[in-house]
């Protein structure tokens, strides 16, 4: 993967924060720094996923179109040999 180097100012306390948490990870500074990024990133993508498809079943036709396909589901499938 490639990789991009940038400077940023953070107090000298969160620092050592980020060096305990790194160390305790067995991760370096960089690869804890990074991963703390990419999971917040993917958070604000997954919030807005969450938003569009509760926005989406809202839609009183399309959530009663939902139910009405799992009921008809439920009645196909066998009672047995399906548990989750």
């Amino acid at each position: 993967m490639a990789v991009r180097k940038f400077a940023i100012s953070v107090p000298e306390e969160v620092m050592k924060e980020v060096d305990r948490a790194a160390a305790g990870l067995r991760t370096t500074r960089s690869g804890f720094v990074a991963d703390v990024l990419r999971r917040v990133a993917r958070a604000r993508s997954d919030r807005e996923i969450t938003r569009r498809v509760n926005q989406l079943f809202a839609d009183p036709d399309v959530a009663g179109e939902q139910r009405a396909t799992a009921a008809a589901f439920r009645k196909k499938v066998p009672r047995e040999g399906w548990e989750w």
